[in-house]
């Protein structure tokens, strides 16, 4: 169960933050304004991207055989 856990977490984890850096990469910077210029949807999609990555990772290494 845990193995399936990590799977689904991970995927939900790298599919959301890949979406959300993408859309911070093309995104009008204009509105970053009121987070004092800092790309805040592209520096979470890369942390929960990041994270998803690793629960993937975990899936990968802990499969039973």
């Amino acid at each position: 169960m845990g193995s399936q856990l990590h799977f689904f977490v991970g995927s939900l984890f790298a599919l959301t933050g890949g979406v959300l850096a993408v859309y911070g990469l093309f995104s009008d910077p204009e509105i970053y304004a009121r987070s004092l210029g800092w790309n805040v949807n592209l520096w979470w999609g890369l942390l929960m991207a990041g994270f998803g990555a690793a629960f993937l990772l975990l899936w990968r290494t802990n499969r039973p055989q």
